[in-house]
């Protein structure tokens, strides 16, 4: 039996919200069921009973599932039917909510927080990840979980010049803008946008409309929060000792200035600031001994104690990070505000073989970007609860321990390589050649070989200049920055007071900073924006200046790259494969197949080359061959080909049929009859006495039926009659008379590569 449940609803301009509480999942912390049409997915939000040990950051876990039967769908696999690891759009889509949710719940937490959205049912219009999202931010809310809030999150598109609120499917494929907006009752907490080089203009109008919307979700939220909203939990305090902390702060702090205002390499930097923290341990011991009679609970605290020395040191750093840059307007390196980090771009670092290869480096940060080319049957074939779809054009982003000097067990691609490589891409994908002018399946990859920070952004400009070395016209370059922000916030009254925006973001300011704000776009426009905040929400002010400063570095990091590759190449690498395209009669597709595949499978097995067939007729023959190429376009047209009454054809003779006639292979896959009496004038007693098995002959086709795709021939129409000749009785023979299974018609098959 259900339990009693409480249902809610919101007006959001056509759509209406609905929410329904206590209906099920009630072992969870709190469960939150949300509807849009047809569209319907439930949060939960649970906590661990303790602390994880030995943690000392947020341990905020987001797992957004998808079911394939929230679509009406079954796996197309024959051997797996259950769902299984989340594929990388929910990755991607969980991370855009534990986001919004992350600057929002008491970062002092060591209890292990979960946070689950399964999509129950999707109706193909309304979309599931912004049903999703607030199903999960509600949860949050009314979980005992200590988080400020609530927070709502919509979906903006920019169709027409128009701002829409949460548009459907279809009309997301017209939009030029497609922007996640999380924001508290105060502030914008995230954002993530992709757009078709939208002015900055128009971004920040997007913002606001967007923050307008999820801020009336929001309230809503806060509404039934007090209604139904769980007490929360307190959180152990975070251990301090003002006196050992000042201690160490008039120890350390001259170091730790100097560091932080010379120019050096982060290792040097980082190794000083190891040092330190090390030392601290012994400082702290000497300043604050542990007293030879005490009990063993003065004893651990005193342990406590000196084992947080590395802890203050951290903080201590990052302290002075901040006060540089807003007291001093100095930052990591005595870098300016706004100055960009030494730039260098190259291509050509990789032999041809790679299809296109580029090295991006800003500061300490490199990235190589290669580009490999396929044909259209490299396509990646992705299935999930809304069905098939194909993927031309894919970024992949490596980020190997090395990078930071560092030794690692976690080898293989987690979640940030995943989102780190689809802001790349999804910045790159306004600016690529249409699939119909440019068919070639496309595959970039950046390996971070060395980072200090910004290194999704040094991806993105390494895949631009590798894009253009191997000669795929993109119509113009993107290039890409990520901006810090340096804010008196305190972490208690939600919005910056004074602050500083910073241009080229570095590692150091990342993690002691409270905004990381990446941006890509050409000079045009925006192309993808992603914003990660630790603060809870920032004025418009913010975006103005930040959307500003990012075009001006943008530019500056576009001079640089325009000066190792001005443009995209006309040629590609001689390695690379080349693709022609032929169009055929959609009825003619059977024919190029062949029964079971044979004829086209015999084509790419002869020739070597790859062939991918469109529904709509599109046959794309793929190879590095050039005689290949023509070879295999050749015998496609051949197969097509509709035989023409009076032409004259070379042939083989394929089969012999006795006191009937021969069948003659006259085109790829196409056969016709040439009747006895049709080869020569006058009576033929024996076929074999003018063809021969495997003869080649040139023949004439005197008759041709397109509904049933026979074709006659003759020997004898090659030429005149003699004199006097008088035609014979006719024998049976021609498309009313010819024996049962003595005419070889055109090759057909079902299936295609």
């Amino acid at each position: 039996m259900l339990s009693p449940q409480k249902e809610y609803s919101l007006e959001l301009g056509n759509q209406t919200l609905i929410v329904k509480l206590g209906a099920i999942a009630n072992q969870a912390n709190a469960s939150v069921i949300c509807r849009l049409g047809d569209t319907i997915a439930l949060g939960n939000c649970t906590v661990s009973a303790k602390a994880r040990e030995g943690v000392d950051f947020l341990p905020l876990q987001v797992v957004y599932q998808e079911k394939y039967y929230a679509g009406g769908k079954i796996a197309g696999s024959r051997f797996r039917k259950r769902e299984g690891r989340p594929g990388d759009d929910y990755i991607l889509l969980g991370r855009v909510i534990d986001r919004g949710l992350r600057p929002m719940i008491d970062k002092n937490i060591r209890r292990d927080i979960q946070v689950f959205c399964t999509v129950l049912s999707y109706d193909f219009e309304h979309e599931h990840d912004i049903v999703s999202g607030n199903a999960a931010n509600l949860a949050v809310a009314l979980s005992d979980c200590p988080c400020d809030g609530p927070i709502g999150m919509v979906r903006v598109g920019l169709i027409g010049g128009e701002l829409v609120l949460n548009p459907s499917r279809e009309a997301r494929l017209k939009s030029d803008l497609d922007m996640f907006v999380t924001a508290s009752l105060e502030r914008v907490v995230m954002i993530e946008a992709g757009a078709n080089q939208a002015p900055e203009a128009e971004i920040l109008r997007a913002i606001q409309f967007g923050r307008k919307w999820a801020q009336k979700i929001a309230g809503f939220f806060a509404d039934i929060q007090k209604e139904m909203g769980k007490e929360k939990f307190a959180v152990d305090p975070i251990f301090t000792h003002d006196g050992a902390y000042k201690f160490l702060k008039n120890w350390a702090l001259p170091e730790i200035t100097k560091a932080i205002k010379t120019h050096m390499p982060k290792n040097v930097r980082r190794g000083i600031f190891a040092r330190l923290m090390e030392e601290s341990v012994i400082k702290l011991k000497e300043k604050f001994p542990t007293p030879k009679d005490c009990t063993d609970e003065q004893l651990e605290e005193f342990q406590k104690l000196h084992d947080h020395g590395p802890a203050f040191v951290d903080k201590i750093v990052k302290g002075e990070m901040r006060r540089l840059v807003l007291e001093e307007g100095v930052r990591m390196s005595g870098r300016k505000t706004d100055q960009i980090r030494p730039l260098s771009a190259m291509v050509d670092i990789l032999p041809n073989r790679v299809h296109g290869s580029a090295l991006f480096e800003r500061g300490e940060t490199q990235g190589l970007t290669t580009v490999t080319l396929g044909g259209p049957g490299d396509r990646q074939i992705v299935e999930g609860m809304e069905g098939e779809h194909e993927i031309r054009f894919m970024h992949h982003y490596n980020f190997p321990p090395f990078s930071v000097g560092e030794t690692s067990n976690r080898l293989f691609v987690g979640n940030r390589e995943v989102g780190h490589g689809n802001l790349a891409q999804r910045g790159m994908e306004p600016v690529l050649p249409s699939q119909e002018n440019y068919p070639y399946t496309i595959r970039a990859v950046t390996e971070i070989l060395s980072s200090n920070g910004s290194s999704s952004m040094a991806a993105t400009c390494g895949c631009t200049l590798a894009l253009m070395a191997a000669g795929v016209p993109i119509t113009t370059p993107v290039s890409a920055i990520a901006l810090g922000l340096i804010s008196d916030e305190d972490g208690s009254s939600g919005s910056p007071g004074k602050y500083v925006i910073l241009t080229d973001l570095q590692d150091e300011e990342d993690f002691g900073g409270d905004m990381d704000f990446k941006v890509t776009g050409t000079e045009k426009g925006v192309t993808a924006i992603q914003m990660d905040i630790k603060i809870k929400g920032l004025p418009d002010a913010v975006f103005e200046e930040a959307l500003a400063r990012a075009k001006s570095g943008r530019m500056e990091v576009l001079k640089v790259m325009l000066q190792a590759i001005t443009e995209p190449r006309k040629e590609m690498s001689p390695f690379a494969p080349r693709i022609e395209t032929i169009r055929i009669n959609p009825d003619d597709i059977r024919l190029v197949i062949g029964k079971g595949g044979e004829t086209i499978q015999k084509i790419t097995k002869e020739l070597g080359v790859e062939i991918d067939i469109e529904d709509s007729g599109l046959v794309f023959v793929t190879s590095v061959n050039g005689e290949a190429m023509e070879k295999a376009k050749s015998w496609i047209m051949g197969i097509v080909e509709k035989p023409e009454v009076g032409k004259v054809y070379k042939g083989k003779v394929v089969r012999i049929i006795d006191g009937t006639g021969a069948i003659v292979e006259f085109l790829p896959g196409k056969d016709a009859m040439i009747h006895i009496s049709e080869l020569q004038w006058g009576r033929t007693e024996r076929v074999e006495d003018i063809l021969k098995l495997g003869q080649e002959v040139e023949a004439k086709c005197i008759e041709y039926d397109p509904i049933e795709g026979k074709t006659r021939m003759s020997l004898k129409q090659m030429t005149a009659p003699p004199a006097g000749w008088t035609p014979l009785p006719p024998r049976s023979g021609g498309f009313g008379g010819r024996p049962s299974g003595g005419f070889g018609g055109p090759r057909r098959g079902p299936s295609r590569r």
